[in-house]
């Protein structure tokens, strides 16, 4: 079946089986673990600030909670779908798995493009979203975090509308908060960072020297531009980057302290200039040839159509899902190295665990305790998931899906099937 005409959840399924045969798991685990445990949609009204009222759709998803309450971002986007929600949903489950935290995954997002919304707008919309699924959210049970389109402010108003409807504060209801309300220090770069931390070690293994290597990022949003930073930070010569502006590429190297404060300052990339700088599309930016390549951007960028075409010897999933399975089958056979989306962008999820735990004992954590806990999680399961793949010989996806899906299976068998 050609990839690029099935869906993300079809996708995510897909991964699932393959992992499942390799396992050899049961077929009543299979279809336990196949779909997700828990679905709402929500259709909710917004007042607009022209006095309009309309209406915006959006869903919160549970894929398991055998290994603990269900954990996952919140996303705002125009192309958000329920299928869409699926998918990420289970590969929060698998993710906070492969990293062992005790979570189980979730998803939600709201059909909207957040830019076209005014402040006021934005807020009115999080506040209902919250209430929609407050029937299902809970600190011990239900934990959302920022996702595409969303950051800390969203998730602020999103904890402070719980708090209301509680009567009290409850800081642990949701993470990637500003750190004035309970948020944690580290929250914002992790997920960047954790992709650096396994690139780091990927490459280390490989042979690849970071002080010689290129590295091409897609996307420039929060995982994008903090992975390109720290990568230059360590030695790499960063060549292009990208976000929703197009691509910006140049061989001898981009000045990526310059290009962020300047996306910092204008909310993305467009109009900026620099000496030497070539302007690249997305497609092109894929297939650029380099040492390093991390597509941080949304799920399906790499397709049968195009991996055969990709020119990295390193590749590291700072987005969810930008791989096709067989994409996957064509990156493996040009040997390049995949770190799966499960293992490489899981930093995030795992200061999101570290922030609310803080938030449930009321005690914090330094940014330098933060980082090295971090530091000590992604390097142990980037290891795991190396030694599950060179014994197996199956390829690093793989290896992080028996890992993950098995330790699912295993909670879900010990606990039984209710009633």
């Amino acid at each position: 079946m050609a990839d690029v005409h099935l869906n993300a959840f079809q996708n995510a399924q897909q991964q699932f089986d393959l992992a499942a045969e390799k396992l050899d798991l049961s077929s009543g685990m299979r279809r336990v673990l196949r779909v997700p445990q828990r679905e709402l949609s929500v259709n909710f009204p917004v007042k607009m600030d022209n006095g309009d009222i309309q209406v915006f759709s959006g869903y919160r998803v549970q894929h398991n909670v055998s290994r603990g309450p269900a954990k996952g971002g919140i996303r705002f986007h125009p192309a958000v779908d329920l299928d869409e929600v699926r998918a990420l949903a289970m590969w929060m489950t698998w993710k906070c798995a492969l990293v062992n935290i005790p979570y189980g995954g979730a998803k939600g997002g709201v059909i909207v493009d957040p830019n076209s919304l005014s402040s006021p707008e934005l807020e009115r919309l999080t506040r209902r979203f919250a209430t929609e699924i407050s029937i299902l959210v809970g600190a011990e049970k239900d934990i959302p975090a920022p996702d595409v389109g969303t950051n800390g402010q969203v998730m602020a108003w999103f904890m402070d509308t719980i708090s209301m409807h509680r009567g009290y504060t409850v800081p642990a209801v949701i993470t990637g908060k500003p750190v004035e309300v309970g948020g944690s220090l580290g929250r914002v770069e992790a997920t960047g960072r954790g992709v650096s931390i396994v690139a780091r070690e990927a490459a280390r293994h490989l042979g690849i020297r970071l002080d010689q290597a290129t590295v091409v990022v897609q996307g420039f949003g929060n995982v994008g531009s903090v992975t390109a930073e720290l990568l230059h930070k360590m030695g790499c010569r960063v060549i292009a980057v990208s976000d929703v502006s197009g691509g910006y590429y140049n061989p001898k190297g981009l000045d990526i302290p310059a290009m962020s404060a300047y996306a910092k300052r204008n909310r993305s990339l467009a109009g900026y200039t620099a000496e030497g700088l070539e302007q690249v599309s997305n497609a092109e930016l894929l297939e650029l040839k380099c040492d390093i390549l991390a597509p941080c951007a949304l799920e399906n960028q790499i397709t049968e159509q195009n991996a055969d075409r990709i020119r990295c010897k390193l590749l590291v999933e700072g987005a969810n899902g930008p791989t096709t399975p067989s994409a996957d089958d064509i990156l493996y056979e040009k040997g390049i190295f995949v770190v799966p989306d499960i293992l490489a962008n899981a930093g995030g999820v795992t200061v999101s665990y570290f922030e609310w735990v803080q938030g449930l004992q009321e005690f914090f954590w330094t940014e330098e305790e933060i980082n090295n806990k971090l530091e000590r999680i992604m390097v142990h399961s980037f290891e795991s998931v190396l030694d599950q793949a060179l014994r197996h010989k199956v390829s690093m996806r793989m290896g992080g899906y028996m890992v993950a899906v098995a330790r699912v299976a295993e909670a879900t068998e010990i606990r039984g099937i209710y009633p």
